[in-house]
């Protein structure tokens, strides 16, 4: 064997190790251009990752009736329970929603009233000011999409712009069109529309300053404007837990509460 095939064997063996040694240790990118269905599936796989969470921060409500700010904290055991406390400044104990697809305890401790019964339509505007049913409240709060109805179909368009791949979906049980702008290197929803046939926004969701979580990242900042109902919620996390232990949901009433049955 020659000298110079021995000198190019061993420096191709240390090129070898240095490329290696070299090599990052965080998982590939995804690539760019993605197939809709791989893709869909992955940021499905990554919403139902999600078994517990809780978040406190802050919530923005505007609606007709309402315009306020207050503290709170988030707590959700999937698929059946959230508790959402309500705090005032320094920390005073406003109000505490207990809520279930079946029933409700809504615990108003500046007056002591407890209210509670069973979950009918119009309740949840009563509680907690907003137009929204179970399954969307636990995707607001937890900033997530729900791409089920995705899941067997094929996008009408689908398109990069910019660093975003946007995902167009014909709803033919709603009569709407599900768009859905995602950042693929890093499997990011950063907003999601509903549009009328005729391209008009019905809802607009935005989604922002994520923080990986388990390896799902989860937006810290969300704002949702549903122009349909005229009621816009911000939320803003300081802090979010993702599949820790949460011990049984409950609202600590006071024994002297009064209890008022809907």
């Amino acid at each position: 064997m020659s000298k110079s095939y021995i000198l190019i064997l061993t420096i191709s063996v240390f090129t070898i190790f240095y490329m290696e040694g070299c090599a990052p240790s965080q998982p590939v990118a995804v690539e760019r251009s993605i197939a809709p269905d791989r893709l869909v599936k992955r940021l499905e796989a990554n919403r139902r990752k999600i078994k517990t969470f809780s978040g406190a921060g802050s919530i923005t409500i505007k609606t007709n009736d309402i315009d306020a700010k207050s503290s709170f904290l988030v707590e959700i055991k999937k698929p059946d329970s959230v508790k959402i406390s309500f705090y005032g400044p320094f920390g005073i104990d406003l109000a505490f929603a207990l809520i279930t697809p079946q029933n409700f305890q809504f615990y108003d401790a500046i007056n002591n009233k407890l209210y509670q019964g069973r979950m009918k339509p119009g309740v949840m505007k009563e509680i907690l000011k907003v137009n929204i049913d179970f399954e969307n409240l636990i995707n607001i709060v937890t900033g997530s999409v729900n791409l089920t109805r995705e899941l067997t179909g094929d996008p009408e368009k689908a398109e990069l712009i910019d660093d975003l791949y946007r995902l167009t979906y014909n709803d033919p049980l709603n009569k709407n069109l599900n768009v859905y702008y995602v950042k693929t290197d890093d499997l990011e929803i950063r907003e999601y529309r509903q549009n009328s046939p005729d391209g008009k926004n019905i809802i607009s969701a935005k989604y922002s300053d994520f923080k990986k979580v388990e390896d799902t990242p989860i937006p810290e900042t969300i704002n949702l404007n549903d122009l349909q109902n005229n009621q816009k919620i911000k939320i803003e996390y300081r802090t979010i837990d993702v599949n820790k232990e949460i011990g049984k949901l409950k609202l600590d009433i006071a024994d002297d509460a009064k209890i008022i049955q809907w």
